[in-house]
């Protein structure tokens, strides 16, 4: 099995190391200090070594951070985890509501005066700089020290050192030498001379190289400069290039890690750096540093021609698992399997799948209550029975060469109550309006997020996190900048990919979520606005949608015909047979 089901919270063993840590702090003259979730290339997805957060309070989630000071302490979470979190962290925690509450109205409320220490590997300069501008200097003071967390963890797991691979261009649909080219034209344009990339994904989608470094997103850790002539020096741990043909990166120079501070301090003329994506200690090194984004984020973002191909064929192919699989799960007896059986059925159903690599996250199969949660990770001990009555919330994908996937479906479990129809069906009716959505070009995903709403709102309910997220081509199922999110002011572009999952959560009940993922493309439609081009989405993801838990009349005739034909073009185009096909073809029949 990829996924594996032990039970990572140590709960036991937190007031320990709590008490260790302040013990620390106290050596160190601090009174408080700043644990993050991030790593040193501020990723959403991080190595073992760098669950510093986990190992410290219990909780698993991949956003959120704490902070610690000698009499209290607080673990900080936005809306996709204030139901998990309550399970995880010991009454010591705080668990305090962000970025409603911030970090410094907190330490005021606690502490009238100190100093606070972080990490400065773990943190940008524009976190702290921001950080800082909210307290009096002359009270509150912030501090660059050795990550204690680091210091106190005994068998703390050691940096990954898997080796990496070439991305092929069949897959890619454009040379790394090509791509280079693209930044260095951005560099000159910008009067920059260098650029300091730090983000993994960026450095992987540049080079046409993949890794193992971290779970099921395939990047390596590693650090690059790239010049205004297009040419790379790559800082990596030479074990990593085991077995590793160079032929293809003749613009790229290997360099040893520890190399790179002194690249840094010996850098030239303007050197751009991300001002959300760079370590503080990066920065403090250059002599000319440049805030700017990522130059590797909006060309990433913006899929080429074989990578929408691809993307679309595993897509196709992820679909066959995925009708396969609900075909098992409707002939299940409720309360005669569990959430782990579920999880390991559409594993081994992916693994046949070709060109699969690896699932694109830990699988979430949230059964009843703990489909509330809508990060769920099923584990040994919160396995349960799915009964008679549930509503199974699977959220789950693929990586595959040619694409990476990402589905939710909420399926029915026996016979259950109207009200969660009804609000299935609203949730489905947000999910129709942004699939047939045609919008100006420089629309944003805040523009539009309001609009899977609205079914919601008209009866006073809502769901906390965003209504999507960009996703990559065999790379991180999390892609940045674009998304549909109120915080999003990133214009949706040709090309890019988004995932369209509203939702609604109903703590220790149930939780619903219908998720798709969607390609932006040029209207067919003539019409401009002002000038401007059209762009409408096309929808990727081919797997039917549970009719049964659909109230018909709460529909108006559009999102019936938008369904109808949905499910039309799957079942032409989804190849499956015997039992599943059957099965097929009953979901997909016309409301």
């Amino acid at each position: 099995m990829l996924q594996n089901f032990d039970e990572k919270n140590q709960k036991d063993k937190v007031p320990k190391r709590l008490a260790h840590l302040r013990k620390l702090m106290k050596s160190y003259n601090l009174d408080g200090f700043i644990i993050p979730r991030s790593d040193f290339f501020q990723s959403e997805y991080v190595a073992e070594c760098d669950e510093r957060l986990a190992w410290l309070t219990g909780f698993t989630g991949s956003a959120g951070f704490s902070c610690v000071l000698q009499k209290n302490s607080a673990v900080f979470v936005d809306g996709r985890y204030r139901i998990q979190v309550k399970t995880q962290v010991i009454d010591e925690f705080e668990i305090v509501h962000w970025p409603e509450t911030t970090l410094t109205q907190w330490i005021a409320k606690n502490i009238k005066s100190g100093t606070i220490g972080f990490d400065a590997d773990l943190h940008t300069e524009q976190e702290i700089d921001e950080i800082k501008k909210t307290v009096d200097p002359s009270k509150i003071k912030f501090t660059a020290v050795e990550n204690l967390i680091d210091i106190i963890w005994t068998n703390q797991p050691l940096k990954p050192k898997e080796a990496i691979f070439q991305h092929p261009l069949k897959f890619a649909g454009k040379s790394s030498k090509e791509k280079c080219l693209q930044i260095s034209t951005l560099l000159k344009t910008s009067n920059q001379k260098n650029c300091v990339l730090t983000d993994p994904e960026s450095i992987a989608w540049l080079l046409n190289i993949r890794g193992a470094d971290v779970p099921r997103v395939p990047v390596v850790h590693s650090t690059a400069i790239i010049n205004d002539l297009g040419n790379v020096d790559l800082f990596i741990d030479p074990i990593k290039l085991k077995n590793f043909s160079s032929k293809q990166l003749n613009h790229t120079t290997f360099c040893k890690p520890q190399s790179f501070n002194l690249h840094l301090k010996n850098l030239d003329g303007t050197t751009r750096v991300d001002p959300k994506k760079t370590p503080l200690s990066v920065v403090a090194l250059l002599k000319k540093p440049m805030f700017s984004n990522d130059p590797c984020l909006l060309l990433k973002a913006k899929k080429n021609k074989i990578e929408i191909s691809g993307t679309k064929k595993a897509h196709k192919r992820d679909a066959t698992a995925m009708v396969e699989f609900l075909c098992w799960l409707d002939a299940q007896t409720p309360g005669m399997f569990t959430e782990i059986e579920t999880v390991k059925k559409l594993e081994d159903l992916r693994r046949k799948i070709k060109y699969f690599k690896d699932i694109s996250f830990e699988t979430i199969a949230g059964s009843g209550p703990n489909g509330a949660m809508a990060h769920y990770r099923v584990t040994s001990r919160s396995n349960r029975k799915v009964e008679n009555g549930d509503l199974l919330l699977v959220d789950s994908g693929g990586q595959y060469l040619d694409g990476t996937t990402d589905i939710t479906r909420t399926i029915p479990v026996g016979s259950v109550s109207k009200e969660k129809k009804h609000l299935f069906t609203r949730v489905l009716k947000g999910m129709i309006a942004i699939s047939k959505l045609r919008f100006p070009s420089g629309t944003s995903g805040r523009d539009i997020d309001a609009i899977a709403r609205i079914p919601l709102w008209e009866i006073g309910q809502d769901y906390n996190h965003g209504t999507g997220h960009g996703v990559c081509s065999y790379l991180s199922v999390h892609e940045g900048p674009q998304r549909i999110s109120k915080a999003s002011a990133t214009a949706l572009a040709e090309g890019m990919i988004v995932s369209n999952e509203p939702g609604f959560y109903l703590e220790n009940n149930f939780g619903i979520r219908i998720e798709n993922l969607l390609i932006v493309k040029k209207s067919l439609s003539k019409n401009k606005y002002m000038g401007k081009e059209m762009l409408e989405f096309e929808t990727i993801t081919m797997v039917p949608i549970d009719k049964r838990l659909i109230i018909k009349k709460l529909l108006d005739a559009k999102e019936i015909k938008w369904i109808n034909s949905y499910h039309k073009k799957i079942q032409t185009e989804v190849r499956v047979e015997g039992k599943a096909l059957n099965w097929l073809r009953k979901a997909t029949s016309p409301l």
